[in-house]
């Protein structure tokens, strides 16, 4: 059994009720349930229909996400989490990169990483390398005055966790930021890379090892097992080709806004929606969402 959920873009409200019945009606699907007005529903499905993904194109150019999902184990224990351009709406390096003077060169390899376009690690060092020398207090500049948390943010870690779950931010980033956004968010732990500080500059290193790709697979295998989880009660986030591991391993991996390569990997792609949408692909209603301030 599958569930079908519909969405748009929260501020949008544009989820048309013929749209939701056509498709339930196309599709033999169940009875129509609204986990938020105008804005997401859902009805289940014995089996995926073959023309899913070109029904899928249709509803993006209407402006509405379509995700189907298995229904058994919706809910799941643990939320996942990249950082940049995930939970948060910045690339905390690229951020620093202004600071430095470097901006657009950094913007272009992290650009480049992130498609999937050069090796993260290598990407990571250089970008790193050209931060030598910055004063390390323009790193609390930089939370202070340019990094802001992706919308729907505080609501999905506040909502599963009010449900039980366990969330972990897992960064191909900084600690100097993940432990910042970490506590702001309620997150239960996090990792990160180092950047390498001496005499309040930045070396222009990354304390080694660097935590990419794999690393994030391996956060995922060893807190699961350390918390008594499975795998398949994982749902893991992120946008870039450093998460497309954990995004595959996770029992249901969610690419937000990801890169086109990244997107095209995955079989759950938010592109309109904001991060409440990973409570309505669990089956969350709008009227269960928790506000944390």
């Amino acid at each position: 059994m599958f569930t079908v959920i519909l969405l748009c873009a929260p501020d949008a409200k544009t989820l048309e009720p013929a749209l939701v019945e056509n498709l339930r009606n196309a599709w033999g699907g169940g009875d129509a349930l609204w986990l938020a007005p105008d804005e997401s529903a859902e009805f289940s499905l014995p089996a995926l229909p073959g023309n899913f993904w070109e029904v899928w194109e249709s509803c993006q150019a209407m402006g509405v996400d379509l995700v189907a999902v298995p229904s058994e184990g919706r809910r799941k224990g643990m939320l996942l989490a990249d950082m940049d351009s995930t939970m948060i709406q910045q690339e905390c390096i690229d951020e620093l990169a202004d600071e430095a003077g470097v901006g657009a060169r950094v913007k272009d390899i992290t650009a480049r990483a992130m498609n999937g376009e050069l090796n993260f690690e290598e990407a990571l060092r250089e970008r790193v390398g050209l931060l030598k020398d910055l004063d390390s207090g323009v790193i609390d500049r930089v939370l202070t005055e340019r990094i802001t948390i992706m919308p729907g943010g505080r609501e999905l870690v506040a909502t599963m966790k009010a449900h039980g779950a366990r969330a972990v931010l897992v960064s191909g980033g900084f600690t100097n930021f993940t432990e910042r956004v970490a506590a702001r968010l309620g997150f239960d732990e996090n990792r990160a890379n180092t950047l390498a500080i001496e005499n309040g500059k930045l070396t222009g290193e990354v304390v080694p090892p660097i935590l990419g790709k794999q690393a994030k697979v391996d956060a995922l295998a060893q807190i699961t097992a350390r918390e008594g989880l499975s795998e398949a009660d994982v749902i893991a986030v992120g946008d870039g080709a450093n998460d497309l591991g954990m995004l595959h391993r996770a029992g249901l991996g969610v690419a937000l806004h990801a890169k086109p390569a990244v997107a095209a990997q995955c079989d759950v792609r938010i592109n309109f929606g904001d991060l409440t949408a990973l409570l309505f692909v669990q089956g969350y209603g709008r009227v269960d969402f928790v506000q944390k301030i």
